[in-house]
């Protein structure tokens, strides 16, 4: 039969064919071309700028110690006084006859002293000698007391008139400027109304308004204060009051900010900038590229010499201009894959090129 060849040849064929297998290509792992980049972690300084005026640390409203008419005041708003300089005057009509009445009232009172005194001295050398009763030397040493106590209190009156005589002109009681008048001649004023306000200039400060989101970096930041008016003057300021309370309206804290170092041009009233500068943990920055997210959170892959690559998880402190800022998760040094790294996977190699053209 002729089919019994044909299958004799299929057989030999099958068989040859177990013998000798067809090579079989062998699976080699696709080294990628990847970019790489070397962290280097550098000192980052973060700074904020913040608008402020210069204010006096002390603005004390002056007022009279006394109740009485005005009669003259002898300031403006913007005027510079030195301490003691007079402000304002009180009409001293009244306070005037206070003190002369006082003034009568302690020489009446010195005058029965003297003639009480001497009365003492005369029933006292009358009782040693026998001559008068222990009751009249008891009376007469009590009316010479009162004398003097009389005397005592009359000159303490005096004292208060010419205090009071005094305090009828109202004197600055520090070198300042006259930030602003409340009262006007003719006016009759109580104890303590306020007349003038004063801005003391010994120690200036900066006014600040503070963000919410500054608050607590406010307190550990180095502060640096530029005026406007001034150009290139900067000083250093230390932070001496931060409001426990936000302002209702503005949802800012206000800070105050001590002036050592500032200029005698630096006039209240003036434009600043406080600028805060914080300093930060050292970060790397690394391309947008190199990131990827694993199920550990952000994470880089890190190239060994071999070729294969490892991932890293990484702290991301943010981003700028393109790049993101790695807090810590690598070793200085290490080289990781700048861009693609989201197509890679821990079993892939890659082979390092060192521009875009060998990709």
């Amino acid at each position: 039969m002729r089919s019994a060849p044909i299958l004799s040849s299929l057989l030999a064929a099958a068989a040859l064919a177990a013998c000798n297998p067809p090579p079989q290509a062998k699976h080699e792992a696709f080294a990628r071309p990847v970019l790489v980049a070397t962290i280097h972690y550098a000192p980052r300084q973060t700074t904020r700028a913040l608008p402020g005026v210069v204010k006096a640390r002390t603005e004390s409203e002056i007022s009279f110690r006394v109740s009485g008419r005005l009669e003259r005041r002898l300031v403006d708003a913007g005027d510079f006084v030195h301490k003691g300089d007079a402000l304002a005057h009180l009409d001293a009509t009244d306070f005037k006859l206070q003190r002369e009445q006082a003034e009568a009232d302690l020489a009446s009172a010195r005058s029965t002293a003297t003639q009480a005194e001497a009365e003492e001295k005369r029933i006292t050398s009358l009782t040693r000698q026998g001559w008068s009763a222990s009751a009249d030397f008891d009376k007469t040493r009590a009316a010479a007391d009162q004398s003097r106590a009389a005397v005592i209190r009359a000159e303490r009156a005096l004292a208060l008139a010419t205090n009071a005589l005094s305090y009828a002109t109202l004197t600055a009681d520090a070198d300042g400027v006259v930030s602003a008048t409340e009262a006007e001649p003719g006016q009759m004023l109580a104890v303590g109304a306020p007349v003038v306000r004063l801005s003391h200039t010994d120690v200036k400060e900066a006014a600040v308004a503070i963000p919410e989101a500054l608050v607590d970096r406010v307190r550990a930041s180095r502060a640096q204060v530029e005026y406007w008016a001034l150009p290139g003057v900067a000083t250093p300021a230390t932070l001496r009051e931060l409001s426990p309370n936000a302002d209702p309206a503005t949802r800012t804290y206000a800070a105050r900010f001590s002036l050592p170092g500032a200029p005698a041009s630096a006039k209240l009233g003036m434009s600043v900038t406080v600028t805060l500068d914080q300093a930060a943990p050292p970060v790397a920055s690394v391309p947008l590229g190199a990131l990827f997210e694993s199920d550990k959170g952000p994470s880089v892959w890190m190239v060994d010499s071999t070729g294969a690559v490892t991932a890293a998880p990484v702290v991301v402190a943010g981003a700028n201009s393109g790049a993101a800022l790695i807090v810590s998760g690598v070793a200085e040094g290490a080289e990781i894959v700048a861009l693609g790294a989201h197509k890679l996977d821990a079993k892939q190699r890659v082979r390092v090129v060192t521009s875009l053209a060998g990709l």
